[in-house]
């Protein structure tokens, strides 16, 4: 196999591993893409980690369906809000510039990183409502960060997680799945248009869709049996290299002017 091959095969591993557990796969892979394959256009490489990305995610969904099934009256308003709002993103970039939204993303960030700390966040599984007003919380909470998926997308996995883990109650593990499903229905919603277009380099894509489901499956694993304590500590991790790596983005030497 190609030694690039191999390469981006393991890092799309560890980021399968990653993303199954918490989210944030994507900070691995699309660095390594741009630094592997310095040649291609910037939107092949963003399509080839979005279908990539989606396959593992699919996988390690499925998984945490099999053994934690969502509520699923919750589940399909959530999905379908994540999935449509994830598109209306899409549009709004083509007219809005996303350059507010990358400067304020790494206080919103580090807010976050600390609440968690500071809290036992996502270590009860509580729910707070019933299952109407649970349906109608999750379709908001998903709309809002499918519209960031579309819009602008760092962290949209770990911020699916907290929709269901601060706002209705749940815990990490619990969580899991529906969060998973409804960040797919957001991925899946750019997909079309990367293929469309043909900008998915299939021959790397391919590998490093196997990778990452193979990672999946294994983070999805030790999550499952590990328990919500290290879901936890992972996301807090996930969410600290997230602010580093927005703030870089954000307010660092390459970062674009307003």
């Amino acid at each position: 196999m190609d030694p690039i091959a191999w390469e981006l095969g393991a890092v799309a591993f560890a980021a399968g591993l990653v993303d199954a557990m918490m989210g944030g796969g994507g900070m691995l892979q699309v660095p390594a893409l741009f630094a592997l394959l310095p040649g291609a256009a910037p939107a092949a490489l963003l399509g080839t980690n979005k279908f990539a990305s989606s396959v593992g995610t699919a996988g390690a969904a499925a998984q945490y369906v099999r053994s934690l099934p969502p509520r699923w009256g919750t589940l399909v308003w959530a999905v379908a809000a994540a999935f449509s709002f994830s598109l209306l993103g899409a549009w709004a970039l083509t007219l809005v510039p996303a350059s507010p939204m990358r400067k304020a993303l790494p206080f919103l960030l580090l807010g976050l990183l600390i609440y968690t700390a500071f809290s036992r966040l996502g270590l009860t599984h509580a729910p707070r409502y019933g299952a109407r007003r649970e349906a109608a919380v999750a379709a908001g909470g998903a709309a809002a960060v499918g519209f960031y998926d579309g819009f602008f997308g760092p962290g949209a996995g770990a911020f699916y997680k907290l929709v269901f883990v601060r706002l209705l109650g749940f815990d990490f593990l619990n969580a899991a799945a529906p969060a998973k499903l409804a960040n797919l229905a957001s991925n899946l919603g750019a997909i079309p248009v990367f293929v469309l277009q043909g900008v998915i380099l299939w021959k790397w894509a391919l590998v490093m869709a196997v990778a990452n489901f193979a990672g999946g499956q294994v983070g999805a694993r030790i999550a499952l049996r590990y328990g919500n304590r290290l879901v936890r500590w992972v996301f807090l991790v996930v969410v600290a290299a997230l602010v580093a790596r927005t703030f870089a983005d954000a307010y660092g030497p390459s970062a674009p002017g307003p």
